[in-house]
């Protein structure tokens, strides 16, 4: 590892090559290799576990890596996603520690005046140098960068204050106030946009476009990456094991992973049907060699044996092609299919009318779906956007006015958080909901969903305690309860809550799609873009939704 910790402006580059990095034995990361310099903006994506937040640390240098090298000339700063649990510092004192090489820079400055105009010995070239170091450093203007920083980001601003007084996120936004002001040479930030308000995440936005220096950023914020990142670095799973770049910021990325994945699911079937094929060869050549030696009555004994012996070395070649054939193709990761979902024409699913709820939600709301229809909902948190849901799904009745589902009309909520079981099994929670719903008389026997058919779940995790599963797996299973009902009308509260920037991604295609009608309650910037075309109910104001067909 070679680091070189002084500013280094246009010269700086941060490089690693071939890392690897083993826990307990289980290989982390494989074959990275990436280059940063001045102006470049990485993004680093992957599933949860894939080692995001492990390569931050190794192109930081706070983790030595099993193999690899990294190269590193200019400074570099670090957001992790942890706070500390206790900090007995000041907003102040963070910031001078952050600043401690502009404070040392400025102090050098005033040393080297005060001996050019004493006319000391080499005076000249003491200033000149500490004069280019401040300059270097833009080390005039560093307060005045922090200040804007915390205000940009809605982070307090009194130097006094303890960090003991903050919340945590109030903690998180000085620390990357101070990090985005403090003009290091490289940023590294670990899911940046936790904690922060739309007009904080507009200010990072901005501020990370406009960052001289090279920037480094691990997000499932999919807009974040979408707004800066020009390089996409994907630590998911491939063919050969090793991680994918992709150019052209994320949409390249989202076309070359999408490619990537059709390529490598082809080749793994044209392996596997070649397989089967040898196979059959084989069987066939078994089972004449068998009828060879029950010929016709009659037939000759000598031409019996020829035949037989020909069968045998038939069979021996079939077998040798078999053994002979590998599946060098690794299975390939699940996709997401998403059930065929029912539509029921000229029928009105579900009628809202004037629906209030006392204290939650004030305005009222009129709504109207039929199939294929879509809608989301906005508004500011605390207007009701979650009410409203659960009082359409009938998990919630209203204080005034109505609703009406269709008679037999399936309607399903998925909620931003579920119940928590933890004791119970996936597989027999999600049976156990499929049965209920035949056993009602709601879902037919021909219709049900089997939960590997979906794809949001590893056959491996299918009988794990629900306790012992992820969030974001946990999510996915919540997500296969609300489709195992096969819904007319699907409600989705924050669907991308905890799911991976590939799933995401293949729900939104698949609710563009479906037959039901659809509504969503999002603060996802990026799937607010992809369905911005969609009718939109704002609360709090009374709207009636004039719903249209998508």
């Amino acid at each position: 590892m070679t680091i070189t910790n002084q500013p280094a402006r246009e010269r700086a580059q941060l490089t690693c090559s071939d890392i690897a990095v083993e826990f307990g034995g289980r290989a982390v990361l494989t074959g990275v290799d990436m280059t940063v310099t001045p102006r470049s903006r990485w993004g680093i994506v992957g599933e949860n576990g894939r080692g995001k937040s492990t390569l931050l640390h190794v192109l930081a240098g706070t983790l030595v890596p099993d193999a690899g090298s990294v190269r590193r000339t200019g400074t570099l700063a670090l957001a992790t996603q942890e706070l500390p649990d206790t900090d007995h510092r000041t907003v102040g004192a963070v910031i001078d520690e952050r600043l401690a090489a502009v404070r040392a820079a400025l102090a050098s400055l005033d040393e080297a005046t005060v001996a050019l105009a004493e006319q000391r010995d080499g005076a000249d070239e003491k200033y000149s140098a500490a004069l280019e170091l401040v300059q270097l450093l833009d080390a005039w203007d560093a307060d005045r960068r922090v200040d804007i920083a915390l205000a940009g980001l809605a982070a307090p601003t009194d130097r006094e204050r303890p960090l003991s007084t903050l919340s945590v996120g109030q903690r998180y936004r000085v620390r990357l106030a101070v990090l985005l002001a403090a003009g290091d040479d490289f940023l590294l930030l670990d899911e940046p946009t936790n904690h922060l308000d739309r007009a904080a995440l507009d200010f990072l936005t901005e501020s990370l476009r406009t960052f001289p220096g090279g920037v480094v950023v691990v997000s499932h914020d999919r807009a974040l990456l979408a707004d800066i990142a020009d390089t996409i670095l994907d630590l998911d799973p491939t063919p050969d094991g090793r991680p994918r770049t992709y150019g052209n910021g994320y949409a390249g990325y989202r076309a070359g992973r999408r490619a990537e994945l059709a390529r490598w699911a082809e080749e793994y079937e044209q392996q596997q049907a070649e397989h089967r094929r040898l196979a059959q060869d084989l069987s066939e050549a078994q089972n004449r060699l068998v009828t060879s030696w029950r010929p016709e009555k009659g037939s000759p004994k000598h031409g019996r044996a020829t035949r037989a012996g020909a069968r045998a070395r038939a069979v021996h070649r079939r077998q040798g092609e078999l053994d002979r054939h590998r599946i060098t193709a690794p299975v390939p990761p699940q996709r997401f299919s998403m059930p065929e979902l029912p539509a029921r024409h000229g029928v009105s699913l579900l009628r809202a009318e004037a629906v209030t709820v006392a204290d939650r939600l004030t305005q009222p709301v009129d709504v109207t779906l039929e199939s294929h229809d879509r809608l989301v909902v906005t508004g500011p948190n605390g207007s009701g956007k979650s009410t409203l849901l659960t009082a359409l799904a009938g998990l919630l009745g209203p204080t005034t006015g109505t609703v009406h589902r269709a008679r037999t009309a399936r309607v399903r909520l998925l909620r931003q958080e579920s119940t928590p079981q933890p004791h119970r099994r996936a597989r027999d929670l999600f049976t156990e909901e499929v049965a209920n719903l035949v056993t009602a008389g709601r879902l037919a026997e021909s219709e049900v969903v089997a939960l590997s058919s979906l794809g949001l779940l590893a056959s491996r995790d299918l009988d794990k305690r629900i306790g012992d599963l992820s969030m974001g797996q946990q999510r996915r299973l919540d997500l296969a309860l609300a489709l195992a009902a096969r819904p007319h009308v699907l409600l989705l509260d924050e669907p991308t809550n905890h799911l991976s920037i590939a799933l995401v991604d293949e729900l939104t295609e698949a609710l563009g799609r479906t037959d039901a009608a659809i509504v969503v309650a999002t603060h996802d910037r990026q799937l607010q873009r992809d369905i911005a075309h969609w009718p939109t109910l704002a609360l709090p104001h009374r709207t009636v939704a004039a719903v249209g067909r998508s």
